[in-house]
C-alpha cells in the first residue's frame, strides 16, 4: 500500500489554521485542500503547476474567467481612486449610483432600486427583512410567513439557510427558523408520477402549492423564493409551464415572487436573466456571483416600484431604514461590476452563449446515454447529469459508494473540475469557454466516465 502524499506546506497551513466552508473538517487534515494559486481564461493552476479547466466557473460565478484584464485594471483603478466609502446616512459615490442604473435597465421586469450587498446570502437575508419590513408598510402584519422549496439553496446566512430546502443545512444548526417552510421541489424526473407529463407534473405543484397556502392561511403568506434553476440542488431545470402556472397562484393571493438569480443571472441561461428565460416576473429579485464575475463580494436585490414605495414611505415614519451593510455599494465592488456589465456587452456575451449552448446541451444529453446516468439536464450553459446505480428502475448508487464524489475526483485527475451534489454532477463554465475548450471539456469528462463506470463491474 502506498504511505500518503505528504502536504506540502501551504496545505499545511491551511490545514492547521482555516476553518473551511462546506467541507468534512473531520476528514480535511487527511485529505488536504487542493491549493489554487493562479487562474487565466477558463483555466485554474494548482500550487504544483497542474492546470485544470474550471468546470464549474468557481462556484457559479467566474462567468468572464479568470484575470479578465479590463476587470482587473477596473479594479486597480477604483483602489487609487476611492478604495472605500459607505452608502449610510444619504453618503453615495459614482459607481454605486451608476451600477443601481445599468442594473434597472437591464431588469426582467421594470424594478424601482437596488439595494447592495456582499453576497447571495446577504441578498437573499436582505430580501426576507424587506418582505417582513413591507407588509408591516402596507399594514399586514400577519401575513409573513415565507414558502421556498424542497431542495432549493439560498445561502448560508439564518434566514438564507432556513430558505434552502437542504437538509445538511439545517441539521444541527436548529434551523430552519419559524414563518419559513417548504413546498414541493420541482424535478419532475424524480417527483413526477408514472406516465404524468411535465405540464400536468407542473399542475400538480400549482395545485398543491394553492393548499397549502389555502391551509396555511392566505392572510399569512407573504412570499415565496424560487431559483430559476435550481442550482445547488442539482441543476433543476423548472418542467414545462411550470412558472406560468404558480405565478398565477402566488397573484390569486397576493404572495409576493422573490427570485433568486444568484447563478442564473447575468447570461448563464442564454438571456441576462433567467427570470427571461422562464418567463418570472418577480416582486423582488436577488443577484450576485456573475455581476462581478466573482472577482470581488457583491450582490444586490431589486425591489419593485410598488415594494420601493411601500418600505421608502415606511422608512419616512420610523426615520430611516434599519438595514445595511459596512460594505453596502462598496466604490471597488461597483466599479468592478460595472465593468462587468460593460464586458457582457461589448464581446457580445449572451450571444455566445447562445451560440455554444445548443452544443453544451447535446453533449451533456450524449453522456445521458451512459449505463450510469439517469438523467442529464441543463439549459443555456449550466448542466447536470444525475448518476443511478439502475438506469431503467432510476435506482440511486447506495450513499456510502459515494458515486458522485468519486466522478468529480476522477475528472479533477483529467485535469477538469466539476462539482458532486450527492450523486449528480454538476457543468457550469466560464461563459467566455471557447468551442474548442468546450469539446476538450466533455473528452475529459469523457475519459473520468469511463474510468468511473470500469469501477462499477
Amino acid at each position: 500500500m502506498n504511505a500518503p502524499t505528504p502536504h506540502t506546506l501551504l496545505a499545511q497551513q491551511d490545514i492547521s489554521a482555516h476553518l473551511h466552508p462546506f467541507t468534512n473538517l473531520a476528514a480535511h487534515a487527511d485529505v488536504g485542500p487542493l491549493v489554487i494559486t493562479r487562474g487565466d481564461g477558463i483555466h485554474v493552476i494548482d500550487e504544483q503547476g497542474r492546470r485544470y479547466i474550471e468546470g464549474m466557473s468557481g462556484l457559479w460565478c467566474s462567468s468572464l474567467g479568470f484575470s479578465h484584464p479590463r476587470l482587473v485594471a477596473a479594479g486597480i483603478e477604483a483602489l487609487q481612486t476611492l478604495p472605500y466609502y459607505h452608502t449610510f446616512n444619504h453618503r453615495s459615490n459614482p459607481p454605486v449610483a451608476q451600477l443601481a442604473e445599468k442594473l434597472l435597465a437591464l431588469a426582467p421586469v421594470p424594478m424601482g432600486r437596488v439595494f447592495f450587498a456582499n453576497s447571495g446570502s446577504e441578498a437573499n437575508d436582505s430580501a426576507v427583512k424587506m418582505v417582513w419590513y413591507y407588509h408591516n408598510a402596507i399594514g399586514k402584519p400577519g401575513k409573513k410567513k415565507i414558502l421556498a422549496r424542497h431542495k432549493a439553496y439560498h445561502g448560508v446566512t439564518v434566514a438564507a439557510a432556513s430558505l434552502s430546502g437542504l437538509p445538511t443545512n439545517h441539521r444541527d444548526f436548529d434551523l430552519p427558523i419559524d414563518r419559513i417552510s417548504h413546498v414541493d421541489c420541482p424535478h419532475h424526473y424524480r417527483f413526477g408520477l408514472p406516465s404524468e407529463s411535465e405540464e400536468d407534473f407542473a399542475t400538480r405543484l400549482a395545485d398543491a402549492l394553492e393548499q397549502r397556502i389555502l391551509a396555511e392561511g392566505p392572510d399569512t403568506v407573504a412570499a415565496f423564493f424560487a431559483e430559476p434553476v435550481m442550482g445547488a440542488g442539482g441543476v433543476i431545470v423548472p418542467p414545462a409551464t411550470y412558472f406560468a402556472k404558480i405565478q398565477a397562484v402566488l397573484r390569486k393571493y397576493e404572495v409576493l415572487l422573490v427570485a433568486d438569480e444568484v447563478i442564473c443571472g447575468f447570461g448563464r441561461t442564454g438571456a441576462m436573466f433567467g427570470s427571461t428565460t422562464f418567463g418570472m416576473q418577480p416582486d423582488i429579485l436577488t443577484c450576485a456571483k456573475a455581476l462581478s464575475s466573482g472577482y470581488v463580494p457583491i450582490s444586490a436585490v431589486m425591489v419593485s416600484p410598488a415594494v420601493h414605495a411601500a418600505i421608502a414611505a415606511n422608512s419616512g415614519k420610523i426615520g430611516t431604514f434599519g438595514h445595511g451593510y459596512t460594505y453596502s455599494g462598496h466604490p471597488v465592488a461597483c466599479t468592478i461590476a460595472l465593468e462587468t456589465l460593460r464586458v457582457y456587452e461589448d464581446e457580445h456575451i449572451l450571444e455566445h452563449v447562445q451560440a455554444l449552448a445548443p452544443g453544451f446541451q447535446a453533449r451533456l444529453r450524449a453522456l445521458g446515454q451512459r449505463a450510469s446516468v439517469g438523467e442529464a439536464r441543463g439549459v443555456g450553459l449550466i448542466g447536470a447529469l444525475e448518476l443511478v446505480a439502475d438506469k431503467a428502475s432510476r435506482q440511486s448508487f447506495a450513499p456510502e459508494l459515494k458515486a458522485g464524489p468519486r466522478l468529480a475526483q476522477l475528472a479533477q485527475e483529467e485535469g477538469l473540475i466539476v462539482r458532486a451534489m450527492g450523486d449528480t454532477v454538476a457543468l457550469c463554465p466560464p461563459l467566455i469557454i471557447s468551442e474548442a475548450e468546450l469539446g476538450e471539456l466533455f473528452a475529459r469528462l469523457e475519459r473520468a466516465f469511463g474510468r468511473f463506470e470500469a469501477t462499477l463491474g
